[in-house]
């Protein structure tokens, strides 16, 4: 995959803020002309923050949109169907932080199940867990902000998934990683 530059990540940001503020408002955003980059499918995350505390985080794991058409829906997404909060609102808007996080392609960790922590990179990987019906993503800030190793990064995204913490021990639930490249809002 090919990474964004700073000037595309200050797109993508910008991009993520236009979408949430039309969306807050009522309004469908229409994609601007982008950088050719945007055109590319991509997996893409929005996590927005107020005062340093989640406020909502959605995204399409996977390359199945445009990297422009996948933020403005994440950025939607996040801002109003996140379940865990309810729908921004346009009091807020002026307090929020955002952060886009655009992913490489998610892969299977090929090892054997009990060497996965060994496997597991904390600070470049983000990981997804699945099996049993369900699945669970955190994405590769997460272990790092929060201070775990890769074991508790492995649980938290069982946990994430629904599952009990250890999961990721079961051969017949898959562990997968990818990267990020993000942009913050802050740095923009």
């Amino acid at each position: 995959m090919e990474m964004l530059t700073p000037e595309e990540g200050r797109t993508a940001v910008c991009l993520a803020r236009n979408a949430i503020e039309k969306a807050v408002g009522g309004e469908r955003m229409v994609l601007p002309a982008l950088p050719p980059v945007f055109g590319e499918k991509r997996g893409v995350f929005v996590t927005i923050k107020r005062q340093g505390c989640l406020r909502g985080c959605i995204g399409l794991p996977y390359p199945i949109k445009s990297l422009g058409d996948a933020i403005l829906e994440a950025a939607g997404s996040a801002a109003l169907e996140d379940p865990r909060f309810p729908p921004v609102s346009r009091p807020e808007l002026a307090d929020l932080d955002l952060e886009v996080t655009v992913l490489t392609q998610p892969r299977p960790l090929e090892c054997p199940p009990e060497e996965r922590p060994d496997c597991v990179e904390v600070g470049k990987h983000g990981l997804i867990v699945s099996g049993l019906g369900t699945g669970g993503l955190l994405l590769p800030q997460v272990p790092t902000e929060c201070g775990w190793t890769s074991r508790e990064f492995l649980d938290q995204t069982c946990v994430k998934a629904g599952f009990r913490p250890g999961c990721w021990r079961r051969s017949d639930v898959a562990v997968l990683t990818f990267e990020g490249q993000i942009f913050n809002e802050k740095a923009v």
